[in-house]
Formats: structure tokens, C-alpha cells, sequence
């Protein structure tokens, strides 16, 4: 582990000999299996004790991959097969059990590796609370250190409350990268912000750093999906490369009771779901990561554990509409 920190995921399914596997748990290869370099490449932070509100969102990693079983490989609406686009497991990052700084440190040395090894291959990072975020940009930059990098952040909230108070939080992330000149204000673009949710001190750090703030009400009257290609070409204008983070309380607390901070007035599933599949069709965007689900906090039925899983497929579909245009298909 002189390298990265990467371990087998603690919940993981075995292949089938299908050369087209129907169902997601068949297709998605480990890493060290893969003959050729992936598409994607997945890995796991599974880390809540820098959260600021009680949080099992370490535990989604693990939830993540067991829910794979119920997703076919076809995409119905889209019409996409996805078994042609080669996703490959990379495994957890080791956390230890207490030392929160160290396993920040891990998951930034783990992204710096895995964005140096596989430069062409989309990274995606399966939270873990938001703290995770600032550790995997810092990872990237520290991988393309002559790259600019934007942000477009899917949030009900800011995230940028003061670090010297909170320590690495998660809710600092974004103003953790600000401050430690990671990105500029002006390279973050957040929407989904809505209601009462961010306290004044925090708006007026955003206003004085030009962090683009996008609320719900204004992308829903401007159309989301036109709002998101917006964000997404402005920000591929000024930067190398876009990072995606979607905190998973941008949705509404009717269809995403199962994370740390649920609120009402957030995203319906289907607006997310058209999000990420916007999002996934965009040449800059060479990261994303999924963050904030807690599964302890879930239903029976698990539906946020499933939104999250079926948010995650559309941004995959999106990133395969995105490579036939560019093959000519």
C-alpha cells in the first residue's frame, strides 16, 4: 500500500460467464482483473465520522454494490446497452478506525494514484459524507498539478462552513478547497440550493469568493436540464477538467429519507436521474463522485439506497451517448 490504500470491497458479486451480462452485478469487473484500461473506474470511501450530523454513510459503498443486483445492463429509455462500457471496482479505501485526518490522507493519495495510473479513464468516488470530496480534488490536482479544475456541486447545501471551527467536515468541503487555493470560487457552480437551509454567513462567504449559486426554484424555471448544460459549459470554457459532486440531500425528503440531512422542497428522483444523464454526456467531465447516503437512515425498501444506484447508471449511460458521438455512431 506504499501507493494507494485500496483494499476488496467488503461486499462484492461474482462474475458471470456471460459475454453480455444482464445484470449489473455480473458486468462491473474488479480492477486488478481487467486486461484493458476501463472506462471508469469505481472506488469506495466509506468514512462518516466527519460528519457534522449522525451518519452511517460510511456504509454505502458496501450498499451500493448489493443493490446492483436488482439493475439490468440495458437501458430502456435511452436505449443503451451498457456492457460495452467497461466499468472496473477498484475496492475501498482502507479507513482507520479513528484518525480522521489519516483517512483523508488516504483517500487523497488513493485518487492522486488511481487519477496518475488510469489518466483516460473516468474516476468515481462512492461516499462516504462530503468531507471526502475536498480529499479527492485535492488528489486530482495533485495528479495534474498544471490543470485548472471546475466544480459543479448537486447540493442542498453550500458546504463551505469554516474548517477551523468544524476541523474536516462535512461541511467544509468546498470552502476547505477555496481557501487552499484547490480551485477558484468562481469555478464552482452550485444547484440545488433551496429553502432555509444555509445560514447567511455562509451566503455571503459564496457572494465574496463568485461562487455561482443556482437555486432550485430559478434551474426548475429555466428548465434543469438546460440549466445543468449551462453550468457545464461555462465551466468547461475556463477549466481543464470538471469535477462532479452530487450530495444525495439535494433530493427531496419524500423520495431520499436515507441520508444525513434530508430536507423538504429538494430534487424529484426523475430530476436527478435527467441531471446526471446530462451530466454524464459532457467531454470535460472526467470525475464525479456520490456522497452522503446513509442506509441506516433508509426505508425497508431502500429507496434511497436505489435512487442513488439508478442516479449512478444514468451519469454511466450519459458517459456511453457521450463516447458513440465521439466514435461517429
Amino acid at each position: 500500500m506504499s501507493e494507494h490504500w485500496l483494499q476488496v470491497p467488503e461486499w462484492s458479486w461474482n462474475h458471470s460467464k456471460e459475454i453480455h451480462p444482464s445484470y449489473v452485478h455480473h458486468w462491473i469487473q474488479q480492477l486488478k482483473n481487467m486486461q484493458s484500461t476501463p472506462d471508469m473506474i469505481l472506488f469506495g470511501a466509506p468514512i462518516s465520522r466527519s460528519s457534522i450530523s449522525v451518519s452511517g454513510a460510511s456504509l454505502y459503498p458496501s450498499e451500493f454494490r448489493r443493490t446492483w443486483k436488482g439493475f439490468a445492463t440495458y437501458n430502456l429509455d435511452e436505449n443503451v446497452d451498457l456492457t460495452h462500457y467497461k466499468v472496473a471496482d477498484a475496492g475501498d479505501v482502507v479507513m482507520h478506525t479513528t484518525d480522521i485526518l489519516l483517512s483523508h490522507q488516504r483517500i487523497q493519495d488513493t485518487t492522486k494514484y488511481l487519477a496518475e495510473h488510469y489518466p483516460n479513464s473516468t474516476t468515481c468516488m462512492i461516499g462516504g459524507d462530503h468531507s471526502t470530496t475536498a480529499c479527492a480534488v485535492r488528489g486530482i490536482k495533485g495528479a495534474f498539478l498544471k490543470e485548472t479544475i471546475g466544480i459543479l456541486q448537486l447540493d442542498t447545501h453550500l458546504d463551505v462552513r469554516d474548517p477551523k471551527e468544524l476541523g474536516p467536515a462535512n461541511g467544509t468541503p468546498i470552502r476547505q478547497l477555496i481557501d487552499g487555493k484547490m480551485v477558484d470560487g468562481e469555478n464552482v457552480i452550485n444547484i440545488g440550493l433551496h429553502g432555509f437551509f444555509n445560514a447567511k454567513p455562509l451566503i455571503d462567504y459564496a457572494n465574496e469568493h463568485n461562487i455561482q449559486m443556482v437555486t432550485l426554484k430559478q434551474a426548475r424555471k429555466d428548465g434543469l436540464t438546460n440549466t445543468i448544460k449551462g453550468a457545464l459549459e461555462q465551466l468547461s470554457a475556463k477549466v481543464d477538467r470538471i469535477y462532479v459532486t452530487v450530495d444525495m440531500d439535494v433530493l427531496d425528503i419524500s423520495v431520499a429519507p436515507g441520508v444525513p440531512a434530508s430536507t423538504p422542497g429538494g430534487m424529484t428522483a426523475i430530476e436527478m436521474f435527467d441531471s446526471l444523464l446530462e451530466i454524464g454526456k459532457h467531454r470535460s467531465v472526467k470525475h464525479i463522485d456520490f456522497v452522503c447516503l446513509d442506509p441506516s437512515k433508509d426505508s425497508a425498501v431502500g429507496e434511497t439506497v436505489k435512487t442513488g444506484v439508478y442516479a449512478w447508471l444514468q451519469f454511466v449511460t450519459g458517459c456511453i451517448l457521450q463516447k458513440n458521438i465521439q466514435m461517429g455512431y
